[in-house]
């Protein structure tokens, strides 16, 4: 938009700005309606890519049967008080923990829920149980105790006699038998054959839909299993953790920091607009121009179909800042014009105010737009959606604060000053202390520019070197919400938040237990001849490398928590004396693990233990065995990228010099290749967006001033800025998770934005002024103080996120603020050093006058 086109445009806008202002209304009114259609419901973002491992466990959860399909489960954790050191294991421990599961039966609400068959398991189940089989005196196995027989049966001994048969059930030598492994119930830190231990675990077992969220139903029954643990178990401490738990504390904790968080930021943008304006008017006009933004940008979701997720929530914060910045300049200009010439109108002052401000404006929009839009070449579906809801939201707040809001002051004004109101006001950063520092740069840039710009650049590149050892790997505690500091518990009644002790719990479980949890479960997923001779000698060397691993749970008896072919054999060997012949027959070096015959050897499993097979075993219709598989139980506190190393050197093991095909897969592995997949989306985005607006700019300066240097050296800051975030991030410690993946597109975005401006204005005053320091002092009069003002209150927008409960956002605001910050003192400090190094040595003689 040349400067004669800029003109007009503005000359039309200020003589129709009452029919601007009807059109622009009626379409927010639209907007507005299609907003309505937008999911209101915060939900996760899908992270799912179509990587060969996420293929892989497709496979593995379709042709394996885990028995816990359509299955969700709680673990409720008993431990003992930190003072009393109460044994759990004691006969009143493992009663309470009885009539704990009989109380969840007698709740209709959560009765319901739960599976059908044996839907709760504990120490308590396995010492009962053991107990009743040994008084049977009958012929045959004995039957499956009750819940009310192994109640009845632990009441009737005495203590010592329970202590007898836990010794028993805990004995390392005891092979365990079709049902649950007690020292899977048990703390890590158990020392086997003991009858006393400081924590253990009941599992219980909920039925679900199969959807990829918990009914509401299964949560409210988990929310409910918290309370009945509450009242009936009263030896020791005890806590329940589920999936429904997690999700409804993080939901109430989100909820709750942001009832916080909002008063506190809107006080903030209130106070810094209201220092920059000084005028209720314009603060006003400012902030229903940034609702009006944030109700197209919802419309926009509403006719796309685009829910709301954990990322999308970052954009508002986005609109809100560019936003302020848009209305900053526009009405900044505006005063200025009028003070400049005291007999200009407010109509003719906004007449040549939009004039000057309207070119960078529509830049800006077009670089910072490009910025986001991509996003889109992402492979991820939520950063997709986030950089085009980027892109229209700020395409939105162009077209608000370009023509809505011009449209809106000139009628606002005009009918003040009908009624004698003098709306002249001075613009922020014409004196006093914002004057005093954004006129820092321009003192570097007399006295020292080489060494601001070189100075910028070397910090830059350190940044971007770190940026290549940045933690990539997720680790799902940390986006747990932490209990509130005492400070916010003096808060009044509405902004006091709850007491939050799930991530307390996440730790403890993790720190203590082997955890089967799905999040913590991977696969090595065995296809091919898998009855070629030699295949389970293969598996067997895979499971002694399991043990070698740091990642793998180890179990109170020290082996590695694992289920696997060669696991499940053994262990059947154990119980069935005919499956026991069939391996000896082919197991000619006598190792427990057969070595021939290995489709008979399968088809015997399957016949002894069914459900045990189909865990381990994939077989087609016509009985051919086409894939094998082990599950590994990692810890939730090793990072995605050490398990997804250790579980792939496992598969190699097993390939060794073999035919087979062997992936190691699961969530973690799933989610450590989305992490690589963001990590190449930094990259991409930064090449794609550096590409695109460096050749818009170079293009831009071109045509209006034939200066086409000028494009890359106002992207030098932008790229300045970017290496700074990166290496701030590298140095605290911040991983590049999906939050931090838009970092990259903020900083980019609002760079460009405050970098164009200043070098605008600087060519703008160039003409004019005696020297290029007076231009320089002069944008940075004017623009540095809109700048200011804008930086200031969207890093203090996005800087509250530090109050957050839940760690993810707090990381988000402080991240991105810094990135706020940075991008503002790139333009400010080094920006006008790179202007005065290239008015001396690059810009040709006579270059900056702007075509018309």
């Amino acid at each position: 938009m040349s400067d004669g086109l800029a003109d007009r445009y503005a000359s039309a806008l200020t003589r129709y700005s009452r029919p601007v202002l009807v059109v622009l209304l009626v379409a927010t009114l639209v907007m507005g309606a299609s907003a309505g259609g937008v999911d209101g419901g915060l939900s996760i973002a899908s992270f799912g890519s179509d990587s060969e491992e996420a293929q892989k466990l497709d496979y593995v959860r379709e042709n394996f049967d885990t028995g816990d399909r359509n299955t969700t489960s709680m673990q409720v954790v008993v431990r003992s008080d930190d003072d009393s050191g109460e044994n759990v294991l004691s006969k009143a421990s493992l009663l309470e923990t009885l009539r704990f599961q009989r109380a969840l039966r007698d709740d209709d609400a959560i009765e319901g829920t739960l599976v059908a068959g044996q839907p709760t398991v504990g120490v308590g189940n396995l010492v009962a149980t053991a107990a009743v089989h040994a008084d049977h005196d009958g012929e045959g196995p004995p039957p499956q105790p009750t819940l009310e027989e192994q109640i009845a049966q632990l009441e009737s001994m005495s203590d010592s006699e329970v202590e007898q048969t836990v010794a028993a059930v805990l004995d390392p030598d005891r092979e365990t038998p079709g049902g649950a492994d007690p020292y899977r119930l048990l703390s890590t830190d158990y020392e086997p054959g003991s009858t006393t231990a400081a924590a253990r675990v009941v599992f219980v077992v909920q039925a679900t839909d199969g959807a990829d969220e918990l009914s509401d139903t299964v949560v409210d029954a988990q929310l409910a299993t918290r309370d009945v643990a509450e009242d009936t178990i009263q030896t020791g401490d005890a806590f329940v953790f589920g999936a429904g738990i997690v999700d409804e504390e993080a939901t109430t904790a989100t909820g709750e920091s942001f009832a916080l968080i909002t008063p506190v930021a809107l006080l903030l943008i209130l106070g810094i607009l209201g220092v920059a304006y000084r005028d209720v008017v314009d603060v006003t006009l400012a902030l229903a121009g940034t609702l009006v933004t944030l109700v197209w940008m919802g419309g926009f979701m509403g006719w796309a179909g685009i829910g709301v997720t954990q990322i999308l929530i970052a954009v508002p914060f986005l609109l809100v800042g560019l936003s302020i910045d848009y209305a900053l300049h526009v009405v900044m200009r505006s005063r200025e014009a009028r003070a400049a010439d005291s007999s200009l109108s407010a109509r003719d002052a906004m007449r040549v105010g939009l004039g000057g401000v309207t070119v960078a404006l529509a830049a800006t929009t077009f670089t910072t737009a490009v910025g986001f839009l991509s996003n889109t070449v992402s492979p991820i579906q939520s950063i997709s959606e986030f950089g085009l809801v980027s892109a229209v939201g700020i395409v939105s707040a162009f077209v608000v604060f370009a023509g809505l809001l011009p449209a809106a002051k000139l009628e606002v004004d005009g009918l003040l000053e009908r009624f004698g109101a003098d709306r002249r006001k001075a613009a922020f950063g014409s004196s006093g202390a914002a004057e005093r520092i954004v006129g820092v740069g321009t003192s570097l840039a007399r006295t020292a520019p080489v060494a601001v710009v070189v100075l910028a650049l070397v910090v830059s590149a350190g940044g971007g070197y770190a940026a290549t050892d940045i933690d990539t790997s997720i680790d799902q505690v940390d986006f747990l919400p932490r209990d509130s500091p005492e400070w916010m518990d003096a808060l009044p009644g509405p902004f006091a938040p709850s007491d939050y002790e799930i991530r307390e719990g996440a730790v403890f479980l993790n720190d203590n237990f082997a955890q089967s949890r799905d999040r913590t479960t991977v696969h090595v997923l065995v296809e091919g001849p898998v009855t070629d001779p030699g295949t389970l000698d293969r598996i067997a060397a895979g499971d002694a490398a399991v043990a070698n691993t740091s990642s793998a749970v180890t179990l109170a008896n020290g082996r590695p928590d694992l289920d696997s072919p060669v696991t499940a054999i053994r262990a059947t060997a154990a119980e069935n004396d005919t499956f026991a012949a069939l391996v000896a027959r082919n197991d000619p070096d006598g190792d427990g693990v057969p070595d021939e015959n290995l489709a008979a050897v399968y088809d015997g499993l399957y016949d002894a233990a069914p459900d045990r097979a189909g865990a381990v075993l994939a077989r087609t219709d016509g009985g051919r065995y086409r894939a094998l598989d082990t599950r590994v139980t990692v810890s939730a506190s090793s990072d995605t990228a050490t398990i997804t190393s250790e579980m792939r050197s496992v598969a190699d093991t097993v390939r060794g010099d073999s035919a087979l095909t062997v992936t190691a897969t699961g969530p973690p592995i799933v989610d450590d290749v989305v992490q690589s997949a963001l990590l190449r989306t930094l990259v991409e985005t930064f090449l794609i967006t550096l590409g695109v607006i460096l050749a818009f700019l170079t293009a831009l300066f071109y045509r209006r001033y034939r200066a086409p240097a000028l494009g890359a050296v106002t992207m030098v800051p932008v790229v300045a800025a970017l290496g700074w975030i990166l290496g701030a991030m590298y140095l605290l410690g911040i991983p590049f998770t999906t939050e931090t993946a838009v970092i990259a597109s903020i900083a980019i975005g609002l760079g460009v934005d405050y970098a164009i401006h200043v070098s605008e204005r600087f060519l703008d005053e160039l003409d004019d002024a005696a020297n290029p320091y007076a231009a320089l002092d002069a944008t940075v009069t004017g623009t540095g103080g809109a700048l200011l003002a804008s930086a200031a209150s969207t890093a203090a927008g996005f800087g509250v996120l530090v109050l957050a409960l839940v760690p993810s956002l707090r990381r988000f605001g402080a991240v991105t603020s810094t990135a706020i910050a940075f991008a503002f003192v790139a333009s400010v400090l080094v920006l006008p050093s790179l202007l005065a190094l290239w008015h001396e040595y690059g810009s040709p003689p006579e270059s900056v006058t702007a075509e018309p």
